[in-house]
């Protein structure tokens, strides 16, 4: 368990701690696959017009004449069909982490959502209510959690 959690002590019973605990573990998975994502997008542009730029150079200029031409020319030179192969599997798997990221943004809102609306009953003493706000901040400030309202 996250020590900041940890060091919550009156404030906060054993459930709720975990409960929280359990909403930055999904905030951490939803981060990670945020950033593949990112990583995987900007790989798939970059090969991608790589890959253009060389056809254009090496096919498109040269065999402009004639589409035989360039068709004849692109099925000869193998490094265009890896090149093909690498792009259009870029573009798969960043498709795939996409569809990973969303569902980790699910989970995680769901959660933190959750926490918001059941606030009540996980403080429930009038002292854990009222110094429920030093969690929330800490929560905030740590992990970039937003526990004070369920907007994004």
């Amino acid at each position: 368990m996250e020590t900041s959690i940890l060091n919550l002590d009156h404030r906060t019973d054993p459930a709720t701690k975990q409960i929280l605990q359990n909403v930055v573990k999904r905030k951490g998975k939803f981060d990670r696959f945020k950033l593949r994502h990112l990583i995987v997008v900007w790989a798939t542009l970059a090969v991608t017009s790589i890959y253009l730029i060389y056809l254009y150079l090496t096919i498109g200029k040269t065999y402009s004449y004639s589409f035989a031409a360039m068709f004849s020319a692109f099925v000869k030179n193998p490094i265009n069909f890896y090149l093909l192969t690498l792009s259009v599997g870029l573009y798969g798997f960043m498709n795939l982490l996409k569809e990973k990221r969303e569902k980790a943004e699910k989970e995680y809102h769901a959660l933190r959502c959750e926490i918001v609306d059941r606030s009540k009953d996980l403080w429930k003493k009038e002292d854990e209510w009222k110094n429920r706000h030093l969690v929330f901040e800490m929560m905030k400030k740590e992990y970039d959690i937003n526990l004070f309202h369920e907007n994004k």
